[in-house]
């Protein structure tokens, strides 16, 4: 079964940016400053991965593009976005471009890229909360969301995405490790890939589960989101190291962002740990390992197995 990638990207994406304009307050609604410093970092570019993973992860599992999957996607970017917007603020990486456009701080100020990346988590749950599904399935959602976002709870969960970006401020400037790369990447980027994933299989699984066509799953409900799962570990902590990658190699132009900036900071990274070549077959090995992880699936799985591939294989 050969699957076109662009094509899944090209649709995926507009299917997102739709549901991201349906979603977002226009420009012209007040209080207007906020809105237009959400729509400029939501709308500034990007690849939409998160999201396109979150739909075929919900078709693998249900045969069909649920509904609501796209506004699911759609509220994964919202988090994404939010991320960065906070992520490239002066106290944090301190960075003046992202996706080839000028930051949020840099065009409407500290104040208001901040409370814009509140806004957008906000919004982000606010539009899980009211998805078309059972409503077991949506506390679901909301829970995966939720803990892939924070800090992980009194240990008994790994740290997620604020997790991450913790171990990440306060691993600058020592010697990295072994296992604090993997922690970091695992919570900072890997868990919001991860739930994108799981969150979109809990919403094909409630899809079935509504339409009483759970027969119809490759595997039991249990070992379908633990599949998928595992999955989204590898391909998250690959897509990671990838981009570590290509912060030592490619240019800001290629990019998108700022090139060179991890090896400036002494940020915590693959390649500062095992080299660029070693680097670069651990992400092949990892992203084999995930393929392993959805064989139950069949040809069902074989968008994701393609984007996976894509994600090891982007040069930006």
């Amino acid at each position: 079964m050969t699957i076109d990638v662009q094509s899944i990207l090209k649709t995926g994406a507009a299917a997102t940016d739709a549901a991201l304009e349906r979603l977002l307050p226009a420009a012209t609604i007040e209080p207007h400053s906020i809105h237009r410093a959400m729509r400029h970092s939501t709308f500034a570019g990007g690849k939409r991965l998160r999201p396109i993973l979150c739909m075929e992860a919900a078709r693998c599992v249900a045969g069909t593009l649920p509904e609501g999957a796209a506004a699911l996607g759609a509220a994964i970017e919202m988090v994404h976005t939010y991320s960065l917007i906070h992520d490239d603020l002066p106290a944090l990486d301190n960075d003046d471009l992202r996706r080839g456009q000028p930051t949020c701080h840099v065009v409407f100020g500290e104040a208001m890229a901040i409370l814009a990346g509140d806004a957008l988590q906000t919004l982000a749950f606010q539009t899980v909360a009211q998805l078309p599904a059972p409503a077991a399935t949506v506390v679901e959602i909301l829970r995966e969301f939720s803990f892939a976002i924070g800090t992980g709870v009194g240990g008994a969960l790994p740290p997620g995405m604020i997790g991450g970006q913790v171990m990440d401020i306060e691993g600058e400037g020592h010697k990295p490790t072994a296992d604090l790369v993997e922690r970091i990447h695992r919570a900072k980027t890997g868990a919001l890939i991860t739930t994108s994933i799981v969150c979109g299989g809990l919403l094909g699984l409630g899809h079935c589960l509504a339409n009483n066509s759970t027969a119809k799953l490759a595997c039991t409900s249990e070992d379908a989101i633990a599949r998928l799962r595992t999955f989204g570990e590898k391909a998250g902590l690959a897509f990671q190291i990838v981009d570590d990658v290509l912060d030592m190699t490619q240019s800001s132009e290629e990019l998108g962002k700022t090139a060179g900036k991890d090896t400036a900071t002494d940020k915590a990274t693959w390649p500062a740990v095992f080299g660029i070549e070693q680097s670069k077959h651990d992400a092949a090995e990892l992203i084999a390992d995930a393929f392993a992880a959805l064989e139950p699936f069949g040809d069902a799985a074989t968008p994701l197995k393609s984007l996976a591939q894509y994600l090891v294989e982007r040069t930006h």
